[in-house]
């Protein structure tokens, strides 16, 4: 049985894209999640390790910056911790959110400051954790170098040498090249796929 603070989280959802079965089954495995948090200041809540531990078991997550940014995507009130109304509307946006909600999600992400741009370094460090080397390649720092150069020409907008929220969206919406937004995208190692072709040839 739903504690008082349970049952509230689950009454405060507004537009949550799951069914009440799955919704059910996400509380169930946050309780299961939390059960050994009884008594303790973090009780009905996944701290960073746990919620760490979610994204590398399930999600395959592996880069220690990302995780932490989708903790902080998934974490409204900013406590570093993920309580079950949290849980719930961020998985919502996660697996199953509109391209709109997922290109808000991806932008917070890759925004690894939280300064609102997305900057050359930052994209930098999104690709190189992102892509396997090739045994032939002596240097593909200095492709991914290359390929951010790209990705800053198409997708930066306004020509002010990073990315914005508007750039980010109107890139994507476009569709230029391709950036992969789908829950797919979210269940791999890499939150985003860039087709190079496109991105060369567009």
């Amino acid at each position: 049985m739903m504690k008082g603070s349970n049952k509230n989280a689950v009454h405060r959802l507004k537009d949550c894209h799951f069914s009440k079965e799955e919704q059910e089954s996400l509380v169930k495995m946050f309780k299961e999640l939390t059960k050994e948090n009884t008594g303790s200041i973090r009780e009905d809540k996944l701290d960073r390790s746990q919620f760490r531990e979610v994204l590398h078991s399930i999600f395959k997550m592996t880069d220690d910056v990302i995780m932490d940014r989708v903790l902080r995507a998934f974490d409204k009130d900013n406590d570093a911790c993920i309580n079950l109304y949290e849980w719930l509307t961020g998985l919502s946006v996660f697996l199953k959110g509109s391209l709109e909600e997922k290109i808000q999600f991806c932008f917070k992400v890759f925004d690894l400051n939280s300064d609102g741009f997305i900057s050359r370094e930052e994209m930098f460090h999104l690709l190189k954790t992102s892509m396997v080397k090739q045994p032939t390649e002596e240097d593909p720092e200095e492709g991914i170098k290359d390929l951010v150069e790209i990705i800053i020409k198409k997708m930066d907008l306004d020509h002010d040498g990073k990315l914005s929220f508007k750039d980010f969206c109107d890139s994507v919406n476009v569709s230029r090249y391709s950036w992969s937004v789908s829950g797919h995208a979210y269940r791999s190692r890499r939150l985003v796929t860039i087709s190079w072709g496109n991105a060369r040839d567009g």
